[in-house]
């Protein structure tokens, strides 16, 4: 009886699940949809790709919206189980409040780790091919910033020409071994710099130990300099800026490179956030099981669910600013953007616990 009963909560728990995740997937199709549609409108496009762009991007929303979504599911499927007496037959066989609860959020927990390791990498997959075309399409191309294995790579346009910048890492406002390369229009070189050491904390950059080949007609000329400046459109803070978004970085890629994410010049305090923001997700699927068994199983008797729905708007918008406050505290540097992922998760844990024994006593 007890593998029946189990199997029931497995299967009708995922049903739920599964239904709310299409559910929020559509309403995510829809919503994007224009939004592409409104990008496109004005470029030489058909209208698939628009279709197929929001279908890759909505997933990584639904990853993020993962908590509240395994939230609406546990009060959908116990609300069901109460209001149809199986949560009262249940407890004929055995069955707790806890148990009950518990072998919930322990499905909750494993599919937050099967989400990381399985369908991560996926939808990070998804969202590059995202980016990669849409940045095809985009008109503000001119400049272009990229990190990759092989430093920091930058195409600025200048007042006659343009050039093109790279250097072997970016860190703490300082660029190393930067070889900057000015062309015209016509993209005749003009002249070739080379740093071993630039501050770019403003946009005025201050380079050290500066080599500066001029290209005349043909003719190479070498000057040496201790010092010399160049202005430039980005300074450290936006091109650190420009990486912040890690949507296209999956759990694993993170776990795995993490160092050499940094030695890339990618920004410490934000591998960091991101990184503690997935680790901490299965957690918070738990934590969000408990918040609907606490307002779902304190009685056995029937009601009006449209008083749960609205109970449970109210706690998913309450959380959702618990963790914008907490993130905006981290990102202005009152406390730590790592401790900030994590003082939701363990704030509301312990609000849950406490709620979690008393329906256990009913």
């Amino acid at each position: 009886m007890n593998r029946v009963l189990f199997n029931y909560l497995f299967t009708g728990y995922l049903k739920k699940i599964s239904v709310v995740i299409f559910i929020a997937y559509c309403f995510g199709l829809i919503l994007n949809l224009f939004e592409e549609i409104e990008f496109f409108k004005n470029l030489d496009s058909s209208i698939l790709t628009p279709l197929s762009l929001t279908a890759l991007y909505v997933p990584n929303i639904i990853i993020k919206l993962l908590p509240f979504i395994i939230f609406i599911s546990s009060m959908w499927f116990l609300l069901d189980l109460r209001n149809s007496t199986d949560m009262l037959t249940m407890k004929v066989f055995g069955y707790s409040n806890f148990k009950i609860f518990f072998i919930l959020a322990l499905m909750s927990f494993v599919f937050g780790w099967i989400v990381l390791f399985a369908f991560n990498p996926i939808t990070s997959t998804m969202m590059k091919y995202y980016e990669q075309t849409k940045s095809k399409f985009s008109r503000d191309i001119d400049h272009l910033v990229s990190i990759n294995k092989n430093g920091l790579w930058i195409k600025e346009n200048i007042n006659d020409g343009y050039r093109i910048i790279s250097a072997d890492e970016a860190r703490n406002n300082i660029i190393k071994n930067v070889v900057i390369f000015n062309l015209d229009k016509n993209n005749n070189l003009i002249n070739k710099i080379y740093s071993k050491e630039a501050d770019i904390s403003k946009n005025k950059w201050d380079l050290k130990d500066v080599v500066i080949n001029k290209f005349e007609k043909g003719i190479s000329g070498e000057n040496y300099l201790e010092e010399h400046s160049i202005l430039s459109k980005y300074n450290y803070e936006k091109i650190t800026s420009l990486f912040k978004n890690f949507d296209t970085m999956s759990f694993l890629e993170l776990l795995l490179n993490y160092d050499d994410l940094l030695r890339q010049g990618y920004n410490k305090l934000y591998l960091d956030q991101n990184l503690n923001s997935m680790l901490s997700m299965p957690f918070f699927l738990f934590i969000m099981t408990a918040l609907a068994s606490i307002l779902t199983m304190n009685t056995l008797k029937k009601s009006n669910n449209f008083a749960f729905i609205i109970a449970g708007l109210i706690a998913c918008v309450a959380i959702y600013y618990f963790k914008d406050l907490s993130l905006a505290l981290g990102q202005t540097n009152r406390i730590s953007l790592s401790l900030a992922v994590w003082i939701p998760v363990v704030a509301i844990g312990l609000f849950s616990s406490i709620g979690v024994l008393q329906i256990n006593e009913k």
